[in-house]
């Protein structure tokens, strides 16, 4: 019997191998017991994305949850994360559950918990659902058919909910004139339904469906959209906005079709709510994440933390304190005034009203911001390695073996989350291991993105030495 985790955020498996129906049925009896012995709320919602089978895992979801006791309502059409973790607040829910593998490869699929707040599950609830998951198989006794006719599970458009919840909080009309020139990327994902509600004057690319993503994972990074780079070199746009499979996460390319990655991101979020909206509390970001954003918290006295990788690690945060923007670099970032969620849709949004408000492109306002932060470049190298090389280097990282990376001398080193080897000022490098892939990430952050390129070289040719 399969030993069933779950990662940085929720539980991913092959589709088949792993990620199979019995398996999911397992993993959705134990949230029906972890529901049935937190609350007397016996109530979820159920979403899917894109992904193939995401109806078929769904429905057997709702259907054990149903069985075991728990009211379902179930997404009748494709959802976005955010679109879940809303609904999970606005209908009264215990929990959401969204069937996604997120920015992974098509060959996954996964399993999201949403409490009732609006936001993943804190580490500490889903140590109780892996507990809960038994050694055994679990058979529902009445199908879903049954269920749907008994009404314990019930379709609902958590979409419209969601195009309600966004039109309270913006003014579409005002953020897209007509003069204004968008490009949405769905990259396959579930965003692509609610952007075309949303976005106006937009040209729309991989907004079909195509469970396979077209051999491409689905995640914002420029080495994954180079067919939308491709398309700008003749129909550039003010702004063209990716987001990721489920729509949790964000990148974009700006006018002058340069691509603008998370970090930068955060650079502008934080900008735009502290200067021109005036409004006030702590950033929280991953351990992951630029050192800018350290420097212009200080420029502002922001008070600025850093947590472990995994989004629910800053919703913790968010919960418990004041807290303005907190972000990740893989691009989900959520911000105060909204649900405790990354949301890639409604930082476009956000980034249209402060394009809006300070009547600046985007290049224009990022050059802004490196008067206080200085110019920089990140990227990220994920390789795939055998079991034999991850525990030489794990076991290297925990003796401090690594005191160079080619001709660049550490000078210290955090472990927060993986291991941190600060160059100098304004140059590091990162190694950690991810929780969803057999997969070792090497980040490096530096002032030209040459240099980040010859750290990444030197910080693989090293621990694959």
């Amino acid at each position: 019997m399969t030993k069933i985790k779950f990662g940085t955020d929720g539980w991913r498996a092959i589709i088949a191998d792993d990620f199979t129906v019995a398996n999911v049925q397992r993993v959705a009896a134990a949230t029906a017991l972890w529901i049935k012995q937190n609350t007397d709320n016996h109530k979820a919602i159920v979403g899917y994305d894109c992904r193939f089978g995401g109806e078929l895992f769904a429905k057997a979801t709702a259907t054990v949850l149903c069985n075991l006791g728990i009211e379902v309502l179930l997404a009748d059409n494709f959802a976005t994360t955010p679109m879940v973790s809303l609904a999970t607040i606005k209908l009264g829910a215990y929990a959401g559950i969204i069937i996604t593998a997120s920015h992974n490869p098509a060959s996954y699929n996964g399993y999201k918990v949403k409490a009732n707040y609006g936001g993943p599950a804190l580490m500490s609830e889903i140590t109780k659902i892996e507990n809960l998951i038994a050694d055994q198989y679990y058979t529902p006794i009445i199908d879903f058919e049954q269920c749907l006719a008994e009404g314990k599970v019930s379709y609902f458009d958590i979409e419209t909910v969601y195009l309600h919840y966004v039109k309270e909080h913006f003014d579409l009309a005002k953020l897209q004139p007509e003069s204004l020139l968008l490009t949405y990327d769905a990259m396959y994902g579930s965003g692509q339904f609610i952007a075309k509600r949303i976005f106006k004057n937009t040209h729309f690319l991989h907004c079909e469906f195509n469970p396979g993503f077209d051999n491409q994972a689905p995640e914002p990074l420029q080495r994954n959209l180079k067919e939308l780079e491709n398309k700008l070199v003749n129909n550039p746009s003010h702004l063209s906005i990716i987001t990721d499979g489920d729509a949790d996460r964000i990148a974009f390319y700006d006018d002058k079709s340069a691509f603008v990655d998370a970090h930068h991101i955060l650079l502008l979020t934080i900008y735009y709510l502290h200067n021109f909206k005036k409004m006030s509390g702590k950033v929280v970001i991953a351990f992951s994440v630029s050192e800018r954003i350290k420097r212009l918290c200080e420029h502002y006295q922001i008070p600025c933390q850093v947590t472990p990788i995994g989004f629910k690690y800053i919703a913790e945060v968010m919960l418990q304190d004041d807290v303005l923007v907190g972000g990740e670099e893989s691009g989900g970032i959520a911000v105060k005034g909204h649900i405790p969620e990354r949301d890639g849709i409604w930082m476009s949004l956000l980034l249209l009203e402060l394009m809006q408000t300070t009547n600046k492109k985007i290049s224009e306002i990022i050059n802004d911001i490196y008067k206080i932060t200085g110019a920089f470049c990140y990227e990220r190298w994920d390789l795939h390695i055998s079991i034999e090389q991850k525990t030489k280097i794990i076991a290297a990282c925990k003796a401090n073996e690594y005191s160079a990376f080619g001709q660049y001398q550490v000078a210290n080193v955090e472990s927060i989350d993986g291991y941190k080897f600060h160059i100098d000022a304004t140059a590091w490098v990162m190694l950690r291991l991810s929780g969803t892939e057999p997969v070792l990430r090497i980040y490096a952050e530096a002032t030209t993105k040459n240099q980040v390129l010859s750290i990444l070289q030197a910080a693989k040719d090293t621990v694959l030495a």
